[in-house]
Formats: C-alpha cells, sequence, structure tokens
C-alpha cells in the first residue's frame, strides 16, 4: 500500500484570516492587517469555506456580511483562537524566561545533605519558579515522568543524559552503633561480616545489592545477611543507629550520626569508592530557561557543597 507522505491541511487553517474578514468586514482592510495580499485572502476563505462545506460570508460588490454559518463559527472560533494566542504567549513566556514548575526526581537521604542548602536560596533568587521534588530511590524515565531532572549517584546515570557534578567521589562505609559493636564486637576483615546483622539494600530493579568492597586493587562482593531490608539509605543508616545491625552507606550521608557519637565506621580499610552525585537531564538543547537557571545555581554552589561532603569523617 502506498503510503501517504503529504501532510494534512490543519482545522486552523484560515481562522485567522476568517477573524480578520469578520472583524473588518472588508477583505482589503483585513489583507492590510494580517500584511498579505487581497487575493490571498480571498484564496485563503475559498479554501476555507469549501474544507467546511459552508459559505461563510455574504459578499456584494460594496459589502461584506456573514452567513447563518458565518455567525456560528464565529461564535466558537473566535474565544477558542483567542485561547491559543494565549496559550502561545504562555508558552512563549516560559521559553524566553526562568518561570514555571521544575521537577525534579531525587533520592531522599540526597535531600538534606545536598538540595535543602540551595533550594531555598534558588527560589529566593528566582521568585517565577516553583520547585516540585519527588523522593524516590528508583531510576525514573525523567521524560516518561514529567520530570525536568534527576539526581542521582554517577553509576545509576544512562550514558545519554548530560550530568553535573554536585559532589567529588566518595567512599560507601559501613557502620554500626556503639551499642551494636559493644554486643556483637568490631570486624576487622570483610570475612568477619559474616557473623553480623547486616542490613541490606534492595535496588529498583528488585535485585538484593552485595556489600561492595575494595582489597587491595581489587573490587570484592560480599553477599552478607541481616534482620532488614530497605530501598534506601536514610532507613538502613536509622535502623544502624538503632542498632539493628551494620548498615552500609554513602558518607555523606552518614557524616552527621558518625560526627555525633552514633556511628562507628568499620572497615574502613576497605572502603569502596563511589562517583559521586550528579544532577542529570536529558540535553543541552531541550533545556527550558528555569532548569539552566538552576543548573547555573547548582553550579555556583558547587564548591560550598563539596566542602561540605569531601573528606570522610570516621570515628576513631
Amino acid at each position: 500500500m502506498k503510503q501517504n507522505f503529504t501532510m494534512r491541511q490543519g482545522a486552523l487553517d484560515g481562522v485567522e484570516v476568517f477573524l480578520g474578514v469578520a472583524q473588518h468586514r472588508n477583505f482589503r482592510r483585513a489583507a492590510a492587517d494580517l500584511g498579505v495580499t487581497p487575493s490571498a485572502v480571498s484564496q485563503a476563505i475559498r479554501a476555507l469555506e469549501k474544507r467546511l462545506g459552508a459559505v461563510l460570508f455574504l459578499r456584494t460588490t460594496r459589502n461584506v456580511g456573514l452567513t447563518e454559518a458565518g455567525e456560528r463559527f464565529l461564535a466558537r472560533a473566535k474565544p477558542a483562537f483567542e485561547e491559543l494566542v494565549a496559550a502561545g504567549a504562555a508558552a512563549r513566556g516560559l521559553g524566553q524566561r526562568p518561570a514555571g514548575l521544575l521537577r525534579l526526581t531525587v533520592p531522599r537521604a540526597v535531600m538534606p545533605v545536598l538540595l535543602e542548602p540551595i533550594i531555598a536560596s534558588f527560589l529566593k533568587a528566582y521568585p517565577e519558579i516553583g520547585v516540585e521534588i519527588a523522593s524516590s530511590e528508583e531510576l525514573i524515565d525523567l521524560a516518561a515522568g514529567g520530570f525536568d531532572a534527576g539526581v542521582r549517584m554517577g553509576q545509576f546515570i544512562a550514558a545519554d543524559m548530560v550530568a553535573v557534578r554536585m559532589t567529588p567521589p566518595f567512599p560507601l562505609i559501613a557502620v554500626g552503633s556503639p551499642g551494636y559493636l559493644r554486643r556483637r564486637g568490631r570486624p576487622g576483615t570483610i570475612a568477619d561480616l559474616g557473623a553480623h546483622a547486616c542490613m541490606r539494600l534492595r535496588r529498583s530493579n528488585g535485585a538484593i545489592a552485595p556489600w561492595q568492597f575494595r582489597s587491595g586493587n581489587k573490587s570484592v562482593e560480599a553477599a552478607v545477611s541481616g534482620p532488614l531490608i530497605a530501598n534506601d539509605f536514610t532507613t538502613l543508616m536509622a535502623a544502624a543507629v538503632r542498632g539493628m545491625g551494620l548498615a552500609q552507606v554513602p558518607s555523606p550521608i552518614a557524616m552527621g550520626a558518625v560526627k555525633a557519637g552514633k556511628l562507628v565506621v568499620v572497615l574502613e580499610d576497605f572502603a569502596p569508592m563511589a562517583p559521586g552525585v550528579f544532577l542529570y537531564y536529558p540535553g543541552r538543547h531541550q533545556s527550558a530557561p528555569k532548569l539552566k537557571a538552576f543548573i547555573a545555581h547548582v553550579k555556583a554552589n558547587t564548591r560550598a557543597m563539596m566542602r561540605g561532603v569531601a573528606a570522610p569523617v570516621y570515628s576513631q
């Protein structure tokens, strides 16, 4: 079957011309207002009438009037066309200045460490922008979910995304509460984890993540077991603070608890490095002004954020 590669005539073709003639009741004045020739206006009206199957104007040598069909068409086409013009102006406004709603998908653990310090200053700097944050550990398709950008650890970001670094690389650290370590002892080797309750992370694909370590120049995976499985680091860390067992979490989110003496880092010599946290979005040419403004704001605050998370804090 032969395919048709021609564009179908749009329902709006000739509508603006019709409204101009209906307003002026004159083809020449409508043509002058639209910046086209009178013959072009006549052709557009004829084409519209043919497509609709109805005569819209009564023409004499001196006057132009509307038929009943023309009156009905005007009554509904005029407000609809005005709405389209207003919609175009609204879209154009969002395309030319930082405004509108910026939607971000962010893991829960990242919020207090990275985003909370900059969201307030960003909203203050750009009062026409609102921010909606969806906290989720799942790897969400930005376009399908209607998100402008996301925040994730570098190893989880697809290769076709543009990524903006928010932190330097940091270690994944194993932590436990002082009370738990007094009861169960402090592990000295990776093999010692077999005698410990180790909380585990369930990934968005349903698999349970093994604990990751570095032994010399080699990466080592440890299959651990314990009483709790969760899909986010914040829950695992909270369980560790309560003495339920050991947890392996990114060092930035555990720093506060370590400094406060609520958690102790173990097996620090085997801690692997994670690539860091990145803001990511689909493509440079697709970025709206609101996202460009946020990217610039993040970059301007990156140094301060990096100073806050660069060095892991270990309890001695």
